[in-house]
């Protein structure tokens, strides 16, 4: 795949002038980004991607200004062959100060491993719809809820902050929609537990500004909004959208993929997540200080995808790319 010469990013304006929402304090000032391109990106990828382009495009992501990369998944290699390098990667990668590098775990098992190869912060992934949790992790929502308490056991006892993922909170592949009740409820589990951080995550991309103005409505009855992050993914075109809304009701966590990368190896047709370079370029637009640098992220992408040797979903990169 070529690699295109970036043309420069058209200037906002003044940082000051944005909208009057923004001004009367409806958007939070500063939004922590997390990027989840190196797991949940790479994850469904049908070829191997080798284990140093891996380290590299972690390296690159962490030379962007992101506060938080999400490195890998230590689950099984028979379920996602994908991530079957993980302590390569986790000891491979230049950790910097001040950047957390947390991994997926979906049992004690996967934490201990986790543990032993450096983590210092791990997640667990939970779904609001029953057969998507056993085609996922081959157990119940209940069953699911009593293998994280032994990992959130264990979590404490060695001081490392785990993070909760809810998983089709907009819509199921095999549900269809997903009651706001629902959500709202595994949400409070799962944060009653000690997750210090709940993503949302509209697994399928079928959101839209509607539902999750619904679905946040009533997770925020029982999850502070403090402690809520959104995972849009952009297979309806409806990721930024659904953002804005989420950002508008003071949600000022989003996670993001690097040139839209990502799928889910659970929910055929499901398209990769909001890319971070038109995520970034949105929050840029709107004055929300994310500290990452537009540019370094590009060329970040511009990597990625020539490795992959496809073309990036990111729409701002395309339109600076010229191709």
């Amino acid at each position: 795949m070529p690699q295109c010469a970036t043309a420069a990013l058209p200037r906002d304006g003044p940082r000051g002038q944005v909208s009057g929402a923004a001004a009367a304090g409806a958007l939070p000032k500063r939004v922590k980004v997390v990027e989840v391109g190196p797991r949940d990106g790479l994850q469904n990828e049908k070829n191997v991607v080798p284990t140093p382009v891996k380290i590299n495009l972690i390296n690159m992501l962490s030379e962007t200004g992101l506060q938080v990369i999400e490195a890998t998944s230590f689950v099984s290699p028979k379920w996602v062959p994908q991530m079957a390098d993980h302590t390569e990667v986790m000891q491979g990668i230049n950790k910097l100060p001040g950047v957390s590098y947390p991994v997926l775990t979906p049992n004690l098992k996967g934490f201990q491993a986790a543990v032993a190869a450096g983590a210092k912060e791990v997640s667990i992934f939970g779904a609001a719809s029953e057969l998507f949790t056993k085609k996922n992790i081959n157990c119940s929502i209940e069953e699911s809820l009593e293998r994280f308490g032994e990992v959130m056991t264990a979590a404490r006892a060695a001081s490392i902050p785990v993070r909760g993922y809810v998983s089709c909170v907009l819509g199921c592949p095999y549900e269809g929609k997903i009651s706001a009740a629902k959500v709202a409820e595994v949400s409070k589990k799962m944060y009653s537990m000690g997750c210090y951080e709940i993503s949302l995550g509209d697994t399928i991309g079928i959101g839209t500004p509607g539902s999750m103005r619904e679905m946040l409505t009533a997770v925020m009855k029982e999850v502070p909004v403090g402690a809520l992050a959104v995972h849009c993914h952009d297979t309806y075109g409806q990721a930024l959208a659904n953002i804005l809304v989420a950002l508008q009701m003071g949600v000022s966590v989003v996670d993001a993929s690097v040139a839209g990368l990502g799928g889910c190896p659970y929910a055929q047709g499901a398209s990769g997540n909001v890319a971070t370079e038109d995520l970034v370029y949105m929050l840029n637009g709107l004055g929300i200080h994310t500290g990452v640098d537009l540019q370094k992220l590009m060329d970040t992408g511009t990597f990625i995808c020539n490795a992959l040797n496809r073309r990036t979903n990111s729409k701002v990169s395309q339109a600076s790319c010229r191709l």
